[in-house]
């Protein structure tokens, strides 16, 4: 026996995999750690889904020794961003025979697509990195390879927190402006002084991936300091020539059209997205700029209704129930 869709939209921190049953309704929701090949390799990040999956199926009563477990599988992943990556991420995934037939891609088209109705716009995601695609209405995609600095980018949680230790340990020995980053810094760790952190990381007693932490406290010290203040807007400065670029190239910076913001650097952080909307508003009039309400994995899930042709009910369904499914999950949820 198999059902319609399992969805996925693994990320750099966690995963959330569901089953969907044909006419919208959810039979089970796992969350997991962490997928992207980019930290795991592929076969790591494949094991964290079949894991999710063994979990899935158990909850909706399915069996996965006896086929495929579903019609159709949409999967889509942090870290698979060049066209070989998809590939080689189809290729590992339809070995494992989860689903009759399945889709690979990045992670930010689910963004993309629970965050909008009609399906296509401009989505930019901004967490452990940063990325972006587009969607024209006939069809057209625009994207990155976001590959970090050797493919120019700059606006992960890394690289904005590595900012803020350079403009700490500049304003501390002189080379730099003066900044209150030069406490906040050190002290998020439990130390005094940026030299201090600086050995720290040195000798790996801090681990550098930790540096990832740090946007909190730029985001809490831009309120009144201007380098934090200045670090914060290029971070907009960055998400903001990300979807002018995806514009242009659909030509849709004179369409009404909706850019949709997502990631935990900027769900929730009210300046950098005034700073967002207010860089946007010079590139077209008719762009509107807000966060996704829907969690990424209902957009993982409404483009594989899309491919095997559900209706507006059952999108609307799957919407609602898997959006009350994560919310359940989250800190404060119904069941946190």
């Amino acid at each position: 026996m198999s059902v319609a869709l399992l969805a996925v939209d693994g990320g750099a921190t966690k995963t959330d995999l569901a089953l969907v049953d044909a006419n919208g309704s959810l039979l089970a929701l796992e969350r997991g750690p962490l997928s992207s090949p980019d930290y795991l390799g592929l076969d790591g990040s494949l094991n964290v889904l079949a894991d999710l999956l063994e979990r899935a199926a158990t909850d909706a009563g399915l069996s996965t020794d006896d086929g495929p477990v579903t019609d159709l599988g949409q999967i889509l992943i942090a870290g698979v961003d060049l066209p070989s990556e998809v590939e080689a991420f189809y290729a590992a995934v339809g070995r494992r025979g989860w689903s009759t037939r399945t889709i690979v891609d990045n992670d930010t088209f689910a963004i993309l697509r629970a965050g909008t109705a009609q399906g296509w716009g401009v989505a930019v995601v901004c967490g452990t990195g940063i990325n972006c695609v587009g969607i024209a209405p006939d069809g057209r995609h625009a994207r990155f390879p976001a590959l970090g600095t050797i493919t120019g980018d700059w606006g992960g949680g890394y690289d904005v927190g590595a900012a803020a230790v350079s403009a700490a340990a500049r304003s501390e020995d002189g080379r730099g402006q003066k900044t209150t980053l030069e406490q906040a810094v050190p002290a998020y760790f439990g130390l005094t002084t940026p030299m201090e952190l600086a050995e720290a990381i040195h000798h790996d007693r801090i681990a550098h991936r930790r540096i990832g932490e740090l946007p909190r406290v730029v985001f809490a010290e831009a309120a009144h300091d201007e380098v934090a203040a200045d670090i914060v807007q290029h971070l907009a400065d960055e998400v903001v020539a990300l979807a002018r670029v995806a514009l242009q190239r659909l030509d849709l910076t004179h369409e009404p059209v909706e850019v949709l913001l997502g990631g935990g650097l900027i769900r929730g952080n009210g300046t950098l997205e005034a700073a967002i909307e207010s860089g946007l508003r010079e590139v077209g009039d008719g762009i509107t700029v807000r966060n996704t309400e829907s969690p990424p994995i209902v957009g993982a899930a409404l483009l594989g209704l899309d491919e095997l042709g559900a209706g507006a009910d059952a999108q609307e369904r799957i919407r609602r129930e898997l959006g009350d499914a994560v919310t359940a999950l989250e800190p404060g949820g119904r069941d946190g």
